[in-house]
C-alpha cells in the first residue's frame, strides 16, 4: 500500500511531527488505496517560520526575478502533466476531460501571473503622493479537494507574483495529488521557504494558520460554514481574508431559449465535476408554459450521459469523492422526494449495473418550489432542481432568492434581453448562452458566497497593501 509520509517545509521533504495516519479510499473500488500521515500544529508553525524568514529576501525581488520563478514553476508542472492527470483521476474520480482541464489550468496559472506582472504598475503617482503596492507578508492558502491542483497553483502563483511567501494547507483527501504536485514545484528550483506545503486537517493545520500572528492573510476556498469560522478567528489578528465559498447557482432559461442548445448546456453546468462544483447551475428556472418541453429535452439529455469509471474516455460523470459525500447526496435526494418534488429521472442508489463505488445517478427533480431544501441548500452532487416562473421578473426574483451569489447562467435567443436579465442577477459571475474561460476576470461571490475576488488584477491586489509616501517636494 502506498504511504504518503512527507510534507514540504523550507525547501525540503520532511517527516511530519504529527503522527495521525488517515486512510485514502479509492472512490471507484471503495478500497484503501493509500495512507497519509497528517501534519500538526508544530509542523504548521515550522512552515510559517520558514516562510517568514524567506519573505525578507523574496519580498524585495524584482518583477523580472519573480517572472523567472513563475516560468520555472510553469515548466515544472507542465513537464509532468500526464502523471498529474492520472493521479487525479485515480484518487479523486474526475472524468478525463475534467482532470485534463484542471491540469492545464494549473500550469497555466503561472503564465497568467507572469502576464499580470508584466502589465501591473506597483508604483503610482497620485498628486503629491507616491503610492507603492506592497506585499502583505506570509500568506496562508487553504484549498479544497474538488480541483486540488488548480486551487493550489492559482493561489500560489498570485501570492508569489505579489511578493508574498506562502504556507499551503491542501485537503488531506487529495494527499496523493499533493505529493506529486509538490515534487513538480520542488523541481522548479526556487529558494527555500518561498512556498511550504503542509497536509493536515482543517481543524488542526488550518486553525493554526488562521490564528497565528505571523500569517498576514488567509485565502480559503471551501464551504460557507468553514469560511465563517475562518473569518471569525482571523479577526483577532486582523488578518486579510479572501473567501471563495458555496453556491446555489441559478440557470434561467428565458421564454425564447432554444431548448436543443440550452438543455444540454444546463445539464453540463448542473453536473460538472460530478456535481462537486460550487459554481454548478443546480437551480434551473424555466417558463411554466414550456415545462413539458423542458422535461422531454432533459430526459433525452440525461439518457446520453454516461456514469462510470472515470478513466474511460466516454464517461462524463465519475464517482463522488468519499462515502460521506455519497451519503450526503443520497440524503438530499430523499429529502426532495419527501418534500414533494417530482422525480423526473435518477433517484436514490447507484446507476443500473454499478454495484460498488460512490456513483450517483444523474438526478432531476421537477415541480420544485423555492422553499424546498433541494432548492436552497448546496448539494454538491449531480442533482438538478427545476423551478417554473410565469414572468421574467419573477424569474429574476427567484434567481436572487438565495443566501448565495457566486455564479449564474442565462440562456435566450434575444441577446439583449438575456444581457438585461444577467445584469439583474446578484452573483459574482453571470454567463450568457454558455460557459466561457475568463482567467483575467475577477472570480468570487456576493452575499454568503464569499469575500473578495481571485484572478486577474483584482486577485493580485488582494495580496497587496497600498503604502502612501509623501515628501516635502
Amino acid at each position: 500500500m502506498k504511504q504518503i509520509n512527507q510534507i514540504y517545509i523550507n525547501g525540503e521533504f520532511v517527516t511530519p511531527h504529527g503522527n495521525e495516519v488517515m486512510d485514502l479510499i479509492n472512490p471507484v473500488t471503495e478500497q484503501v488505496a493509500a495512507q497519509v500521515r497528517l501534519a500538526d500544529e508544530t509542523d504548521t508553525r515550522q512552515a510559517i517560520a520558514a516562510a517568514k524568514a524567506a519573505y525578507v529576501t523574496f519580498s524585495r525581488t524584482s518583477k523580472t526575478q519573480r517572472i523567472q520563478y513563475l516560468q520555472q514553476l510553469h515548466d515544472a508542472v507542465l513537464a509532468r502533466a500526464d502523471e498529474l492527470e492520472a493521479v487525479m483521476s485515480a484518487e479523486y474520480g474526475g472524468s478525463l476531460a475534467m482532470v485534463q482541464g484542471t491540469v492545464a489550468r494549473s500550469s497555466g496559472a503561472f503564465l497568467q501571473a507572469i502576464k499580470l506582472l508584466n502589465e501591473y504598475d506597483f508604483v503610482r503617482q497620485i498628486g503629491r503622493a507616491k503610492v507603492v503596492m506592497e506585499p502583505l507578508g506570509v500568506v496562508g492558502l487553504i484549498t479544497p479537494w474538488n480541483a486540488n491542483y488548480g486551487f493550489i497553483c492559482n493561489k500560489m502563483a498570485t501570492a508569489l507574483a505579489a511578493g508574498s511567501t506562502v504556507v499551503i494547507k491542501p485537503s488531506e483527501l487529495s494527499a496523493g495529488q499533493t505529493q506529486l504536485l509538490t515534487e513538480c514545484l520542488h523541481a522548479a528550483g526556487l529558494p527555500a521557504g518561498i512556498f511550504n506545503i503542509v497536509t493536515g486537517r482543517g481543524d488542526v493545520v488550518g486553525a493554526e494558520m488562521t490564528r497565528h500572528p505571523d500569517i498576514a492573510k488567509i485565502s480559503f476556498t471551501g464551504s460557507t460554514l468553514v469560511g465563517k469560522t475562518i473569518a471569525r478567528d482571523a479577526v483577532d489578528t486582523l488578518k486579510r481574508v479572501t473567501l471563495e465559498l458555496g453556491g446555489k447557482s441559478p440557470n434561467i432559461l428565458l421564454p425564447d431559449a432554444d431548448l436543443a442548445k440550452a438543455i444540454p448546456l444546463a445539464l453540463a453546468v448542473g453536473t460538472m465535476n460530478n456535481g462537486q462544483a460550487c459554481i454548478a447551475g443546480t437551480r434551473l428556472l424555466v417558463p411554466q408554459e414550456r415545462l413539458e418541453e423542458v422535461k422531454t429535452h432533459l430526459l433525452q439529455a440525461v439518457a446520453n450521459v454516461k456514469v462510470g469509471d472515470p478513466t474511460q474516455a466516454d464517461i462524463q460523470i465519475g464517482p463522488l469523492v468519499t462515502a460521506k459525500q455519497y451519503a450526503r447526496v443520497q440524503n438530499y435526494i430523499r429529502l426532495g422526494i419527501e418534500e414533494g418534488a417530482q422525480l423526473l429521472c435518477g433517484g436514490e442508489g447507484r446507476p443500473e449495473g454499478v454495484d460498488r463505488g460512490y456513483f450517483v445517478k444523474p438526478t432531476v427533480f421537477v415541480n420544485v418550489t423555492p422553499d424546498m431544501t433541494i432548492a436552497r441548500e448546496e448539494i454538491f452532487g449531480p442533482v438538478l432542481s427545476v423551478l417554473t416562473y410565469r414572468t421574467v421578473e419573477e424569474a429574476v426574483r427567484m434567481a436572487n432568492d438565495t443566501v448565495y451569489g457566486l455564479q449564474a447562467y442565462v440562456s435566450g435567443e434575444n441577446r439583449q434581453q438575456a444581457r438585461e436579465v444577467a445584469a439583474q442577477i446578484v452573483a459574482g459571475r453571470v454567463f450568457v448562452n454558455g460557459m466561457y474561460d475568463a482567467p483575467d476576470a475577477p472570480f468570487g461571490g456576493f452575499k454568503q458566497s464569499g469575500l473578495g475576488r481571485e484572478f486577474g488584477t483584482y486577485g493580485l491586489e488582494a495580496y497587496l497593501e497600498p503604502k502612501t509616501l509623501i515628501d516635502d517636494e
